[in-house]
This record gives structure tokens, C-alpha cells and sequence, in this order.
């Protein structure tokens, strides 16, 4: 039995651990450690197990204060049946829990101050079907599962805490600028608005009418500039805000330390924790170039050997040496090399059409049940076409999920389905 128990409690981006228990935060353990847990549990003369607070002091001892020593007591409660004291060890541990870490139980949950705490430690899943035939396994990192529905939650939010960390703005006083093709900026906006800081923000007029309607919501100002200047002529007319208005301060996604930083202590472990450390390829879009080159960063640090695949716009595939074009692959293809981008960590860079990219989206909620963006679309592209290597046969491939598919149904791809929505017939009912 409790052999059993350790073998389900080992992270793992399948779908089965996340839906018994409602989490990607897990954290190994041994058969030994469940067995001498479940042996003070069971036998009413211990010192603690008479003691309504147990579970409480247990939960106090800093070694117990992770998320593997709970899930210790979750398969050691579910095989003895000691429910009160699940119970109360589950308060405890979630009493003391840090941000993110808020979904460890099915059926419970404890309650985050506010919705910054709960970006990040987003789950991870394995792509069954639109891998069919391949050699390698997909587990797709689903990014699109934060507050504001993207990757670029962890950037927005440590952007604004780092700056007011540094003293460079103040809530009520600041106001925050950005160029964005959509994503940062609605976190910026959602974030921003929360502290009490006017946000405006340039974008390409290219950029989807949801993305444009999901900022508004949020209250920041839209500047828009022409499609054919990219993400080059955005940064250069928030350069010109910064300038002409008082207490503007320029975020800098595409700069600031802050971009790969959060990533190497937030996104980087938390495929390393998930995956066991058994991550061979590790698959994203290059937008800014931050997800990807913190999560290197924190891979190499540990050691792992992972290949790290950077996918661009066939269209526009400046990291392959090529020249900068017009594509439909919202959110990568800037058009140049970031300066947050460390490119010597890359191993490898796919270069996927947009016509690619947005026939995978259009799979992707179809056969796997994720509604994803284009970008999305092209990583995953991109992944399964590595996994299709005889090469990599056996191998775990992670892919970066980067945001959530609604924001993008007034984009090129969904431009038949609008019009098949538009069309659908009225059939009258009588009452």
C-alpha cells in the first residue's frame, strides 16, 4: 500500500495527479518517509496523535513546511482514513503557504490575500492527441492558467514590484508606460490599475480588437501605432510619452533584468520541479526572449542538460539571420533581438509559418481540450515536430503555453468562424 502511495505522490505533468489533487506544487517522497509518517498516525499511544494540534505542530517544523511533507500526509490520510486529521494538517499547511500555493488539495483551497498571489505555479498537462505517431511525449506548461490569463503576469507583476522596490515609481503618483503587443500590457493594465497606477501603453494596430477591449476594461490609456513599424515603432512612440509626460515611467519589457529574472526563480523551477528534472527539450516563442532565457538559466544552474528550442515567425526569422516581415503570429516575431534575450542559451530555433501556427491552435481545443493563442499554436507546432525525431524517441518534451484563446477569436484565425457564427439560421419554437 504505501509503496503505492509513494509512487503517486512523484510530480509529474500528467493529467492524473493534477485532477486527484487539484495541483502542479508537488514534491517527491519515499516509501520510508509515508511508512514512519503513517505508523505515528495510526497508533493512538503516540505522543502527537492524541493531540488536536498534531497535525499543526507537524506543519510548524520548517523540514514540514514544503509541499512534498503534505503530500505525505494526503496519501498517508487517504489510506488510513484519518480525515479530521487530513483536515487540519490541510489548514495548517495552507495557514503557512507562500504565493502560489494555493491549490494542494481537491476539494479545498485556502484563500489568496489577492490575486497577485495567485500568478504563477501554473499546471502542466501531456498532449495526447495532436501527438499521435510520435517518438517523444508533450507536456504543455499552461501559462494561459494566471489571473489574467498569460505568461506575461509574471513579468507585469515583477516589473511593478521591482520598480517600487528601487523607489522608481509610487501608487497614485506614477504613471506606467509600455509597448505591448497585447499580453504584458493587459497585465500591466490589470496589475497597474490594482495599485493605484495610471497605465498607457502603445501597441501595433494589428493587435485583435480583445486584446484592445481587455485593456479598457482595465483602464489604461491605448496608443496605437502603424502595423508596418512592428514592435519597433510601439517602443519608439512610448519613448516619446516618457518624455512629455510628468511622472512617466518606461517599464521596458524587452530590457529590464526583471523579464529573464522571473522567470529563472518562477517559471524555470517550476518545469524542473514538475517534470522530475527529467526535462529533455524545452519549446517557446520568442517574444521578448525572457521566458526562454530564464528558464535556460535556471536549467543550466542545476546541471540539466535540456536543449532549448526557440521557435520565430517563418515570416520574420530574425534569429535565424533573416530579415524582419509582416506575419499573423501575435505576441512573437518583434522583429529584432531583444536585449533581455541571452541567445548563446539557445540550441536551436524553429522557424514556424503563420499558417502553421494557427491550424495547431485550431486543433488545440478541438482534440485536446486547451484554447490556446496563435503563438501558442506555433510552439506546439514546433514541439511536435521534434517529437516526430526518431532521435528524441523516449524524451519529455516542455512547451510554453503563453496565453488563453479568447483574446484572439477577431484575429485572421477565426476569420471563417466568424462569418459561419454570423450566418446560423433562427429556428422558431413554439410555446
Amino acid at each position: 500500500f504505501f509503496s503505492k502511495m509513494s509512487s503517486l505522490a512523484q510530480p509529474c505533468p500528467a493529467p492524473a495527479l493534477p485532477t486527484l489533487l487539484g495541483s502542479s506544487s508537488l514534491g517527491a517522497t519515499s516509501t520510508s518517509d509515508i511508512s514512519s509518517t503513517a505508523a505515528v498516525v495510526a497508533d493512538p499511544s503516540a505522543s502527537y496523535s492524541n493531540s488536536p494540534n498534531f497535525a499543526f505542530d507537524f506543519f510548524q517544523e520548517p523540514e514540514a513546511q514544503d509541499t512534498s511533507q503534505y503530500l505525505k500526509w494526503t496519501a498517508v490520510a487517504a489510506g488510513v482514513a484519518a480525515t479530521a486529521c487530513t483536515y487540519t494538517a490541510y489548514q495548517s499547511y495552507t495557514a503557512a503557504s507562500k504565493v502560489g500555493q494555493y491549490h494542494n488539495m481537491k476539494g479545498g483551497m485556502a484563500i489568496a490575500q489577492d490575486v497577485l498571489e495567485l500568478v504563477g505555479n501554473t499546471p502542466m498537462v501531456y498532449l495526447n492527441s495532436v501527438t499521435k505517431g510520435c517518438y517523444a511525449k508533450v507536456a504543455a506548461k499552461l501559462e494561459s492558467n494566471n489571473p489574467v490569463n498569460s505568461v506575461k503576469d509574471r513579468l507585469a507583476l515583477s516589473m511593478i514590484n521591482e520598480a517600487e522596490k528601487d523607489g522608481l515609481i509610487k501608487p497614485g503618483r506614477s504613471t506606467l508606460v509600455e509597448a505591448t503587443s497585447g499580453n504584458t500590457g493587459i497585465a500591466l493594465a490589470a496589475f497597474g490599475s490594482m495599485k493605484g497606477y495610471k497605465v498607457i501603453l502603445t501597441m501595433p494596430e494589428s493587435m485583435s480588437m480583445e486584446r484592445r477591449c481587455l485593456l479598457k476594461v482595465f483602464g489604461a490609456e491605448i496608443v496605437l501605432t502603424p502595423a508596418a513599424k512592428g514592435m519597433k515603432g510601439a517602443i519608439a512612440k512610448a519613448q516619446e510619452i516618457v518624455q512629455s509626460t510628468r511622472g512617466a515611467v518606461l517599464t521596458e519589457q524587452f530590457r529590464t533584468p526583471a523579464n529573464a529574472r522571473i522567470h529563472r526563480n518562477t517559471t524555470g523551477p517550476e518545469i524542473f520541479r514538475d517534470s522530475k528534472g527529467k526535462v529533455d527539450i524545452i519549446v517557446g516563442g520568442v517574444g521578448t526572449g525572457g521566458t526562454i532565457t530564464g528558464v535556460a538559466q535556471y536549467l543550466k544552474s542545476v546541471g540539466s542538460e535540456c536543449k532549448i528550442v526557440a521557435v520565430e515567425p517563418h515570416e520574420s526569422p530574425v534569429l535565424s539571420g533573416g530579415k524582419p516581415g509582416p506575419h499573423k503570429i501575435q505576441g512573437i516575431g518583434a522583429g529584432f533581438v531583444p536585449k533581455v534575450m541571452d541567445v548563446s542559451l539557445v540550441d536551436e530555433v524553429v522557424p514556424v509559418s503563420s499558417e502553421q501556427a494557427m491550424h495547431m491552435a485550431k486543433r488545440l481545443p478541438k482534440e485536446e481540450g486547451l484554447f490556446t493563442g496563435i503563438s501558442a499554436g506555433a510552439a506546439v507546432h514546433a514541439a511536435v515536430q521534434l517529437a516526430k525525431k526518431p532521435e528524441n524517441k523516449g524524451k519529455l518534451i516542455a512547451v510554453i503555453i503563453p496565453s488563453f484563446g479568447e483574446r484572439y477569436l477577431s484575429s485572421p484565425m477565426f476569420s471563417d468562424l466568424r462569418k459561419e457564427v454570423e450566418k446560423l439560421p433562427v429556428h422558431d419554437v413554439k410555446i
